[in-house]
């Protein structure tokens, strides 16, 4: 019986820093685990985001769960809106909707996105927000649905994808927002929506609570990931073995369900770096012993220290996960007979530029049985792309992953 394990790294690629004296987080990290682990395997680089797609955590990790973007992808939106029950129809459209804190100019096109997670505010504050912009917003064509800490939808009922690119909030902190609100005459409704959040959040009792606390209040929604309901193939049709799924983000959870995996619940699970460790590790293995033969590990917190340019916590992040999770998942391995990690980012998240890039990503394949002599002894962005080996196809990683 062999069992495999998928450790996502989200956004855990990097370029070389000036605040970490020119060096990656992964070459900074001490992963001890990470590392021994590399010189016994398979590594390389692979190219997760296919040329002409936008570098985002929807399409690199369709691509490294093994479902080519150009034959599944429909947008972000719908993947978050399975895992947060929301049924939609044919002719629904689901946008992600963040809250956000923007600078307090008066016009909304000079206003600058200082925050595009409105300091991390919390679930419970971010629904009541969310409710009251239902309630003033909501209406037959668009109803707003709440989710996890800044990450909500909106269903656009009887809308259309048609309108050109919405512009992610992470990939433009610190900058203007007016020229990079979608100008398409099919997208002013929702533009209109998004200023008009001001008016029902400025006064708000969750934001003032949060302003005398010193915390950011979120001041606007950003509407951006459009797209309609997704087919995809189950992943134990497509692939012979029945999956699982630990994450705290609904993309990634949203993804597992339309592949029909097992999706875990963890308590505490919150994406980013004061997250659950040893739960989440936990959950995948219990997972295993359940009957599951794959497990998806997926942790956010690389990629959101990434759009925050936190260089220390990137690296802590990487410590962690060597530390609290693969120590104790190699572990817990041990008992089966034959067992396959597979560990790598899903796209860059470089400090430096604060967004995400499509440049390819190291990995490592590490099979219990056939143990490589790769040469590798520090698991980072340079000695990956030294071996040679390279992925053109980033959805056929998964077939190379649990094949013999």
């Amino acid at each position: 019986m062999t069992k495999y394990v998928v450790v996502l790294c989200d956004g855990m690629a990097d370029l070389p820093c000036p605040a970490l004296s020119g060096h990656t987080p992964m070459e900074l990290a001490n992963k001890p685990n990470m590392d021994d682990l590399a010189s016994f395997s398979e590594v390389g680089l692979v190219r997760t985001v296919a040329p002409g797609l936008k570098p985002g955590s929807d399409v690199a990790n369709l691509s490294v769960m093994g479902y080519d973007p150009a034959v599944y992808y429909t947008g972000r939106s719908p993947l978050e809106a399975v895992n947060m029950g929301i049924e939609l129809s044919p002719d629904d459209v689901a946008i992600r909707c963040n809250l956000v804190t923007l600078s307090d100019e008066e016009n909304y096109e000079d206003k600058t996105m200082v925050d595009y997670c409105a300091g991390d505010i919390s679930t419970a504050e971010a629904a009541e927000l969310i409710r009251s912009v239902n309630e003033a917003l909501g209406s037959d064509i668009y109803s707003f649905t709440p989710g996890v800490s800044y990450r909500h939808c909106l269903v656009w009922h009887g809308g259309t994808t048609e309108m050109g690119f919405l512009t992610p909030p992470h990939d433009i902190s610190g900058k203007v927002v007016g020229e990079y609100l979608n100008t398409d005459p099919s997208a002013a409704g929702l533009i209109e929506l998004m200023k008009k959040s001001v008016d029902v959040l400025k006064n708000h009792p969750v934001n003032l609570k949060r302003i005398a606390e010193g915390k950011r209040p979120a001041t606007s929604i950003w509407l951006w990931g459009q797209g309609r309901k997704p087919q995809l193939d189950s992943f134990e049709s497509k692939y012979g073995l029945k999956g699982a799924v630990v994450s705290a983000v609904d993309l990634i959870r949203g993804i597992g369900k339309c592949a029909d995996m097992t999706v875990c619940e963890v308590e505490g699970a919150t994406g980013y770096i004061d997250t659950c460790w040893e739960k989440k590790t936990a959950a995948a293995l219990n997972a295993l012993e359940d009957g599951c033969d794959l497990a998806y590990l997926h942790f956010e917190a690389p990629d959101e220290c990434g759009h925050r340019a936190e260089s220390e916590n990137k690296v802590k992040s990487i410590e962690l996960i060597d530390s609290l999770v693969l120590g104790t998942l190699i572990d817990g391995l041990r008992k089966y007979d034959r067992y396959k990690i597979m560990i790598l980012p899903d796209h860059p998240t470089p400090l430096t530029l604060m967004t995400h890039t499509a440049e390819p990503v190291p990995y490592l394949i590490y099979d219990s049985a056939v143990k490589k002599d790769s040469g590798v002894f520090c698991f980072t962005e340079a000695n990956s792309k030294a071996t040679g080996v390279f992925i053109e196809e980033g959805h056929t990683i998964m077939s190379r992953f649990i094949g013999d």
